[in-house]
């Protein structure tokens, strides 16, 4: 299993908006259903900084997620182009892989 996780702060008045492109029925995963080795996105905002917004997108593996997103550059950088027009900034946490036993 791999995860890509990233941060998001968002605009005063814009948690609306950035949670239905964001979220596990936005634009995002309606792009990343396309493959079958999406398996699914999650979003949760901090519960201190209530701008602020993890997203967490897991696929089978790394090869798969990045295979995907040179296979779609143009719907990627237009839905981010939506993205941004919500957001102060965007910040890449990292990509995890699954430590199996």
């Amino acid at each position: 299993m791999f995860l890509a996780l990233w941060e998001f702060e968002v605009k005063p008045g814009c948690e609306k908006p950035f949670e239905k492109v964001y979220g596990p029925e936005g634009a995002w995963a309606r792009l990343f259903r396309r493959h079958p080795h999406y398996h699914e996105t999650r979003l949760v905002r901090d519960s201190f900084r209530q701008n602020v917004y993890l997203t967490m997108d897991f696929w089978s593996s790394r090869q798969s997620y990045e295979t995907f997103m040179q296979q779609h550059k143009e719907e990627y950088q237009a839905i981010d182009s939506e993205g941004q027009e919500l957001t102060v900034s965007e910040r890449k946490i990292g990509w995890y892989e699954l430590v199996e036993p």
